[in-house]
């Protein structure tokens, strides 16, 4: 019946007058289906449906067969069905929307359901003000008034704290400039910048995540250093890590601009605005139960200023250094605040910025880096206010990867030195570098120790310099040694590898590390 239901609306609807393309958006439907329902009067379309429901179907020989997959894999997908058909029972003679009917039809008469698997999620707790701010993209065709449809894009900032918004849309695509220019129109708008700013792997702000030495588009990494934000770049194929920002343009897009009529781009984003103002900001949020307008009247003096002309030392004018001493804590207005272990070294520079604010220490290695700690300020004297993640062991598992790579060193005090220091500095990428070092001793063995060495010697704490050096020594013995004799190894580099340039250092720098050889 719901068949016949559909019928008839496709007919009510093309006597209100709606085109043929618009009543297939409206019924999800091709357009071929409504010309197909439009021909058909209702006493015919009720013989049809009536016949459809009675008459055998090519799938019917092999119900029994479907219902026991079904029964044994409530997750199986019609499209999977429809290739063990072909798999194990050599039937080929059915199209897939014909499977997935069938497979929808017996799911509801014998109440299979589909089992889906989720991902578990883990409620995080409310982030300090002016910590974060997070920015994604969208699109969306939209009604003109004369009648056609148009695509446009939009940016989404958003505050993590008080959920506070803010949007703008263009009729192309974005380039790297045009993000810039927003950024600086959302930081006008909020009269402030936050800490941090999390993006996803987009191609107008990052080149490749790189194994944690995440190398960014030339412009933007221009404007991120003039501008002094750090950055926390979500992981591959994992948008819930801003999931905040997810759910603010699916609200942008479903509540300002669905079925909203565009006349021009400045009129377009006036009323996103004033909707912003009217509806996005004020109405109560679901997650906080208040207002953002409200929460952010309390976070924006926490966020940062943002002078008029670009200026990366105005970034740093309110840093204050502290040292870090030998027991991993830093002294402030006669308190003591935990850092990470391992921050201390004994020979290194044990200098660190922190940030004062009403209620919270942040502490940085570098002016307006990510913060390496962060603490309730403690209103009392002689305390020691420490974070639990300072001496908690949370690499299960990775010890052992990193056994397996300190097997493929001959020395192995200097592997397990490298090892600590890229774990040190890159925790949250440290499976990447393990990886990167398993492929350096993979593709260069012969030249890998030298690579190390140097590496130590240079500190240059970085699987990607590793690998980089390693490829440096083996274009030296190239030139050295163009006429391999019979009896020396002959070392298989792969052809892109042999082409692959540094992305930073030039011939002069690896020269110059490796004393001028």
């Amino acid at each position: 019946m719901i068949k016949l239901e559909l019928i008839v609306q496709v007919h009510q609807l093309k006597k209100q007058g709606f085109k043929v393309a618009a009543i297939a958006r409206k019924c999800n439907l091709s357009r071929t289906t409504v010309y197909e329902y439009l021909e058909k009067d209702f006493e015919e379309a009720y013989r049809w449906v009536d016949e459809l429901r009675i008459r055998k179907k090519k799938l019917d020989p092999y119900k029994d067969q479907i219902l026991a997959w079904l029964r044994e894999h409530p997750d199986l997908s019609a499209s999977q069905i429809s290739d063990w058909l072909e798999e194990r029972c050599s039937f080929t003679n059915v199209g897939d929307s014909t499977v997935r009917s069938y497979v929808r039809e017996l799911r509801e008469k014998y109440h299979i359901p589909k089992t889906l698997t989720f991902r578990s999620y883990e409620a995080l707790e409310e982030l300090p003000k002016g910590q974060q701010m997070q920015v994604d993209f969208g699109e969306m065709k939209i009604k003109t008034f004369e009648g056609k449809w148009k695509k446009l894009y939009a940016i989404a900032f958003v505050l993590s704290h008080s959920r506070y918004k803010y949007s703008e849309w263009q009729e192309r695509p974005f380039t790297t400039r045009d993000v810039i220019r927003c950024h600086e129109s959302a930081f006008e708008y909020y009269g402030g910048m936050s800490d941090e700013i999390v993006y996803d792997q987009d191609k107008l702000m990052t080149v490749s995540e790189n194994g944690g030495d995440i190398v960014y588009t030339e412009e933007f990494q221009a404007y991120k250093q003039q501008r002094g934000f750090s950055v926390y770049l979500c992981r591959a194929a994992d948008p819930e890590s801003k999931g905040k920002i997810e759910n603010v343009v699916k609200f942008i897009k479903r509540n300002f601009a669905k079925n909203r009529v565009f006349h021009q781009i400045e009129t377009w984003n006036e009323q996103c605005l004033a909707w912003l103002k009217r509806k996005g900001n004020y109405q109560v949020h679901n997650t906080i139960k208040k207002r953002p307008v409200e929460v952010f009247a309390l976070e924006k003096p926490h966020l940062r200023e943002v002078s008029s002309l670009l200026s990366f030392e105005s970034n740093h004018g309110s840093s204050i250094t502290r040292t870090v001493h030998k027991d991993n804590i830093i002294k402030y207005k006669s308190n003591r605040y935990s850092v990470p272990l391992g921050t201390y070294r004994p020979h290194g520079d044990n200098t660190v910025y922190i940030r004062a604010g009403e209620d919270e220490l942040i502490i940085e290695k570098t002016p307006g880096g990510v913060p390496i700690a962060t603490h309730p300020i403690s209103r009392g004297k002689g305390q020691l206010i420490k974070n639990s993640d300072h001496t908690r062991d949370k690499s299960k598992g990775i010890k052992e990867y990193m056994n397996i790579v300190k097997g493929s060193f001959d020395n192995e005090e200097k592997i397990e030195v490298f090892l600590k220091e890229i774990h040190k500095r890159y925790p949250r990428y440290i499976r990447d570098q393990l990886q990167i070092v398993q492929r350096t001793v993979r593709d260069y063995a012969p030249f890998v120790q030298q690579a190390l060495d140097t590496c130590i010697n240079q500190r240059l704490w970085s699987a990607n310099d590793l690998h980089d050096i390693a490829i440096h020594l083996v274009k030296l013995n190239k030139i050295k040694n163009p006429a391999t004799s019979s009896d020396d190894p002959v070392i298989e580099v792969p052809s892109t590898l042999i082409q692959e340039k540094a992305s930073i250092r030039e011939m002069d720098g690896y020269l110059k590390i490796l004393g001028g050889v």
